[in-house]
């Protein structure tokens, strides 16, 4: 499984733009990486997804509209491109990856990243 590591968080004003990052330690031989977020006191959230191969996407209705996932595969990094942001945004965002796609891009991913702070002030 990769060692994933998400950067890029950060404390940003509301309306802002950020883009954050999630690195593999080598080549991605996962077929699906999602991003997630977990505010305090909340549940983590599908934010949204990208399969690694094709570089279709797939967004939580939550922010769609709002975000945009690609990847560079000769970098092995995967971006969340994040517009427009709203306090209620604030959360520790995570990547993880998964070998098998599988039924849903919401679930069943193997190995995570340790997440990135992003903060939304008004």
């Amino acid at each position: 499984q990769e060692q994933l590591v998400e950067s890029g968080g950060g404390l940003v004003q509301a309306g802002e733009s950020l883009k954050l990052s999630c690195a593999a330690s080598g080549t991605f031989n996962s077929e699906a990486v999602g991003w997630f977020r977990q505010a305090p006191g909340k549940k983590r959230e599908f934010v949204g997804a990208i399969k690694y191969r094709t570089g279709i996407t797939f967004y939580s209705e939550s922010v769609q509209g709002r975000i945009t996932i690609s990847r560079d595969m000769s970098k092995n990094t995967v971006f969340l491109h994040m517009n427009s942001l709203k306090p209620e945004d604030t959360a520790v965002y995570y990547c993880a990856a998964k070998r098998v796609v599988g039924i849903s891009m919401r679930t069943s991913y193997d190995s995570w990243g340790q997440g990135t702070q992003v903060t939304v002030s008004s």
